[in-house]
């Protein structure tokens, strides 16, 4: 079995939305379930400051090498109409969206303004498949191949997503020495475009490092960065660092900050998520 320490890192990257270091696995069969809530304010290269709540409920299943997860949150958005979760600042022409006089509350445009206005309800589904393509026998490193789907469930009418299935794949690592363990990764996502709003495809990469406090305790940072999707948007830059605590090996428990450095990303973010493992 690997590492717990390896479990910490990856349930908390993928709760909060981040690449995971590696897919982590055991020697049996293992079923967990997590939920966070997260919050993130940025004004995305708008006028408006755009504030954002999610709840993610995952819940994962590994078994010999293949881990695999489904991931389900509520959204809450306040701020730009043309800012969508988890992509940013876009063009977007859907004359129902959020800001229009639609969502739950919204302000009609006029010809010199940002449009703004409220929305909340399910996001997007995010379903992934993670392999381990090599592990070695002292559980020190490891390479990790994971393919992953967003499917288009959140509203695009109220500006909760584009309506549109994403297609992705990612190349992650991971190496121990001592109490520490460096992390990093590549990714690749097929972005689905709508009549109303056109995204491009685009490459990811993270690269971090977790130090073990203690059995129970860890902490860690890591670097995200993604190219741009949209022609009105901007890259995704930005610095997370987090703390994972294990009450038992049953329960754990992260909270992490967020740092943003570019227009895609929000100006900060912080939150919390907790998982029980069977």
């Amino acid at each position: 079995m690997r590492n717990p320490q390896h479990w910490m890192i990856v349930g908390g990257l993928l709760l909060i939305g981040a690449p995971a270091a590696h897919a982590a696995t055991s020697d049996s069969d293992q079923f967990s379930v997590s939920a966070g809530a997260n919050y993130s304010s940025g004004k995305y290269g708008t006028d408006t400051t755009t504030d954002i709540w999610s709840v993610p409920v995952t819940a994962a299943y590994q078994t010999d090498r293949w881990t695999f997860k489904l991931t389900v949150p509520y959204i809450s958005i306040s701020g730009a109409g043309d800012v969508i979760p988890g992509v940013g600042k876009v063009k977007n022409g859907n004359p129902k969206g959020r800001g229009n006089g639609h969502g739950n509350g919204g302000t009609t445009p006029t010809p010199s303004t940002t449009t703004s206005g409220s929305a909340s309800g399910l996001g997007d589904i995010t379903a992934s498949a993670g392999y381990e393509l090599f592990g070695s026998a002292d559980h020190s490193f490891g390479l990790d191949l994971t393919g992953k789907v967003k499917f288009g469930t959140a509203d695009e009418n109220q500006g909760l997503g584009t309506g549109k299935n994403d297609y992705g794949v990612s190349l992650d690592t991971y190496k121990v020495s001592g109490a520490w363990t460096a992390f990093g990764g590549v990714g690749w996502m097929k972005y689905g475009s709508s009549q109303y709003i056109q995204l491009k495809n685009g490459f990811n990469a993270n690269i971090g490092a977790d130090y073990k406090l203690s059995s129970t305790d860890s902490i860690g940072a890591y670097y995200y960065y993604r190219e741009r999707i949209a022609d009105t948007g901007a890259p995704q830059s930005e610095l997370t660092g987090y703390w994972n605590h294990k009450f038992n090996e049953s329960l754990r428990v992260q909270a992490y900050a967020l740092a943003g450095f570019a227009n895609g990303s929000p100006d900060y973010g912080v939150g919390a998520s907790l998982k029980y493992s069977f």
